[in-house]
């Protein structure tokens, strides 16, 4: 039976070996939801960075591009770090390719580039990643972006949900890691936005009023796909459905 791990920070990534095992980046507020929804909303595929001025130079190569420093969107790009920039309308996206640097998800993606596979992971698309690595049948770290290389209570939480759902084919009960994220999994549940509010993150979003970022970013399961990062590009994988349910209308 693979195992399924948690790594609470980045910086934590040098105890984990990657070889041989499923990586799940995860950085719910906001950069892998804006990566997914991206997807879903037909940009072709996105080049993370993790320098602000080499993103901004994909610029003069055709790309859109996106940026996000502390939480703001940065000067001189097209799209900050919002899924609703790719929902909005404002910018066409459709058919366009999108670079990218984010604080945190961004570094956390290529720090991740060891792994067998390098998923994208937000609980936008919870079940199709728990569909994928049920597939793939290998052991799997789930990756959490955190803020500035410490921990962050969101990106756990996904890590807990993950596992939640994967207790019948993963060991999830060998990692104190992933028992300690199953456990806030099941206390948070009940109420996810209202456990959430207390967190740093949230403040944080909150203090720039982007709370409607937070609410969508913590929908489940609304697009069925799974993004892969491999060869310095994120592109749909097998699960290229887009179950878009509950989005119709978050255009107007």
């Amino acid at each position: 039976m693979p195992a399924l791990d948690i790594c609470f920070s980045p910086e934590l990534l040098p105890l984990f070996d990657l070889r041989g095992r499923v990586a799940v980046v995860v950085d719910i507020l906001r950069a892998t939801s804006s990566i997914v929804t991206a997807l879903a909303q037909g940009v072709t595929h996105l080049l993370p960075f993790s320098e602000l001025d080499a993103c901004r130079a994909q610029a003069a190569a055709g790309y859109l591009t996106a940026a996000e420093r502390d939480g703001r969107q940065a000067e001189g790009v097209d799209l900050g770090n919002s899924p609703y920039g790719y929902l909005n309308g404002v910018v066409p996206v459709r058919g366009r390719g999108v670079a990218i640097t984010t604080t945190n998800g961004t570094r956390a993606l290529h720090l991740s580039a060891a792994a067998d596979a390098t998923l994208v992971g937000a609980f936008l698309n919870l079940g199709a990643v728990a569909r994928h690595v049920q597939e793939l049948g290998k052991d799997v770290v789930v990756v959490c972006a955190g803020w500035k290389g410490n921990f962050c209570l969101e990106d756990t939480l996904f890590g807990g949900a993950l596992a939640a759902r994967l207790q019948a084919s993963f060991d999830t009960i060998s990692s104190d890691a992933t028992l300690a994220a199953l456990d806030l999994w099941q206390a948070a549940q009940p109420d996810i936005i209202s456990y959430l509010l207390k967190s740093a993150h949230v403040r944080r979003l909150n203090h720039l009023e982007a709370h409607k970022d937070m609410e969508f970013c913590l929908r489940q399961d609304e697009y069925d796909l799974v993004p892969v990062f491999e060869a310095g590009k994120i592109a749909l994988g097998p699960h290229v459905g887009v179950a878009a349910s509950r989005s119709a209308g978050l255009n107007s």
